[in-house]
């Protein structure tokens, strides 16, 4: 029982610290923190005027009924799913130069999974429909429904990316050593839930066996691929800004890796892609007629040809880039290859996807969709959210990670205070 409320003593001094730590910082910090609080008041407020009226103020009808906010969803889901390229390499096989950042891209997918959780909110429509979602109390219809399976394993994933980084900050900042037999099981359960997560997330839409687009038995291995391409090349880019502006060495060698690792998976997902084309284009029958929309356009409705294109360019000069040592390891192509990544697959497993499902409709119509304002704003503004938080647990745990925030420090600058007190008084009184 002592232990426990030492335990406890011990949390809520962190916990304390940290808010203290978070409220303080540069001129550039507030600034940034400014800008990202306007966004989502901006969003806020769109978002308020949709919970009011309902879906019917954006762009989607019956016809085309998840648009923007199920496509970066999807997106999302596989940014935080990525986090496992980090994962296995540091905690299981122990590369050193990874298992120093590990802990900042756990928290980069607990940023990702709370994003993707929101867009989900937002496509409810209205929040009053929120509680269906919420274990034991709402009507999830589980195990019945595949939303249901996908709320779990998404709050469960949220979960053990928040409770790893947290317990190994907080024996970081005591300078203690984290007890392996407690953690360790929570590490290897993250990696087959990160597998999990977005293969449930792939079985919602090839579940739909009236939507031949998506219904494909490799959709799962797809996002899986497709996953350890984006999410990794957005952790490369925010690797190298964290080194420029803090303590934190990170090596050349970690991104280097992460690089290699993104050129075999971005291989399998194109492999997937061609097999994907090939069966479709080669039996040539009516369920190729999303496709076709996609790639080709249909009967003149051409808006998302370029689009995928252009995503299927950005994607193959990608594997390029990284698959060459030579370029890969050479920052400035490394960086172009991450955000051709970044963006190909976007459009790819976003819009791209997404859209063409509903193209044509069961009666054979087609109805063009393009995101209205009011999308676009709450869009931003959620991630917005996500940049938020990610910002304010960084700001936590790379002092932390660095050292330069501790439980010694602490210690020894609140000795250091008391003696200069107790010398300042010892000084007044031989005034006095």
């Amino acid at each position: 029982m002592e232990k426990f409320r030492e335990t406890l003593k011990e949390t809520w001094h962190f916990y304390r610290r940290t808010l203290s730590l978070v409220a303080r910082g540069s001129k550039a910090y507030y600034a940034w923190c400014l800008f990202l609080l306007a966004i989502i008041w901006v969003g806020l407020v769109y978002y308020l005027k949709q919970h009011n009226v309902g879906l019917v103020e954006t762009n989607m009808t019956d016809q085309v009924s998840w648009g923007l906010y199920i496509a970066n969803f999807t997106y999302l889901v596989g940014m935080a799913a990525a986090a496992v390229l980090l994962v296995i390499p540091s905690y299981i096989y122990s590369f050193k130069p990874i298992k120093e950042i590990v802990v900042l891209g756990e928290l980069f997918a607990a940023s990702s999974i709370v994003m993707a959780i929101l867009f989900v909110m937002v496509d409810l429509g209205r929040l009053d429909r929120f509680w269906h979602m919420v274990p034991f109390i709402g009507l999830m219809h589980f195990p019945e429904s595949l939303l249901a399976w996908d709320v779990l394993v998404l709050n469960g994933y949220l979960f053990l990316n928040l409770l790893i980084p947290v317990y190994l900050l907080v024996k970081f900042y005591y300078r203690k050593e984290p007890n392996w037999k407690f953690i360790l099981p929570f590490i290897l359960a993250s990696v087959p839930w990160a597998v999990g997560i977005h293969t449930v997330t792939a079985f919602l839409y090839n579940g739909l066996a009236a939507r031949p687009f998506w219904n494909a038995s490799i959709l799962a291995p797809r996002f899986l691929a497709s996953a350890l391409c984006s999410g990794p090349a957005i952790m490369i880019i925010i690797f190298q800004i964290i080194r420029k502006i803090s303590a934190i060495k990170v090596e050349d060698r970690a991104l280097f890796k992460i690089a290699e690792l993104i050129a075999y998976a971005m291989f399998i997902n194109l492999f997937l892609l061609s097999a994907e084309l090939f069966k479709e284009y080669y039996s040539n029958t009516i369920h190729i007629a999303p496709l076709k929309y996609l790639f080709e356009g249909l009967h003149g409705h051409k808006q998302l040809v370029p689009w995928i294109w252009a995503a299927m360019a950005m994607n193959v000069i990608a594997f390029f880039l990284f698959l060459i040592p030579g370029t890969r390891k050479r920052l400035a192509t490394l960086n172009l290859g991450c955000l051709l990544v970044i963006i190909g697959v976007w459009i790819e497993k976003g819009p791209g996807f997404v859209i063409p499902g509903f193209v044509p409709d069961p009666l054979g119509e087609i109805y063009v969709y393009i995101p209205n304002p009011l999308e676009l704003m709450v869009s931003f503004g959620i991630w917005a959210v996500g940049l938020l938080v990610f910002t304010l647990l960084m700001k936590v745990a790379i002092p932390i990670e660095a050292g330069e925030f501790s439980h010694v420090s602490y210690v020894e600058r609140s000795s250091r205070r008391e003696e200069e007190d107790q010398a300042w008084r010892q000084g007044s009184f031989r005034k006095f």
